[in-house]
């Protein structure tokens, strides 16, 4: 699958200004068009005023972690494909953060640290079900 292959409106969540501004990087350069938010909150926010078709939010942030904000998503855009990444947090290892966040409702996960092949794979894999995105 092609990242180029259908533009979408992405929204990531990610407390980390460098995680942001390469996925940013990354996501704008396909054609999408990418809204930055630091936690869960502000990511609530614009979910209740813009509709996404991709969220991809970290699950260890302040104000609002990944794991409140799933089954929000999954709430009030149940379109919306979600991908969940995270490198873990003080007391839970990422693969635990990640299993958690598909128990929640994620479409599919990927572990911090990753490269632009392993984003693609888990896009294409959170878009894989969803046939007017993964075309």
């Amino acid at each position: 699958m092609s990242l180029n292959a259908v533009p979408m409106n992405i929204l990531v969540a990610d407390d980390e200004t460098g995680i942001c501004n390469l996925l940013e990087h990354w996501l704008t350069a396909a054609g999408h068009t990418v809204q930055l938010v630091e936690d869960g909150q502000q990511a609530l926010r614009q979910l209740s005023h813009k509709t996404f078709d991709l969220v991809i939010t970290d699950i260890v942030m302040p104000e609002g972690d990944g794991f409140e904000l799933i089954p929000a998503i999954r709430k009030a855009q149940p379109q919306a494909r979600i991908l969940a990444m995270s490198g873990g947090g003080r007391y839970i290892p990422g693969h635990d953060c990640l299993s958690l966040a598909r128990g929640l409702g994620a479409h599919a996960t990927v572990i911090k640290p990753f490269d632009c092949e392993a984003l693609l794979r888990g896009i294409a894999s959170a878009l894989a079900d969803c046939p007017a995105k993964s075309a």
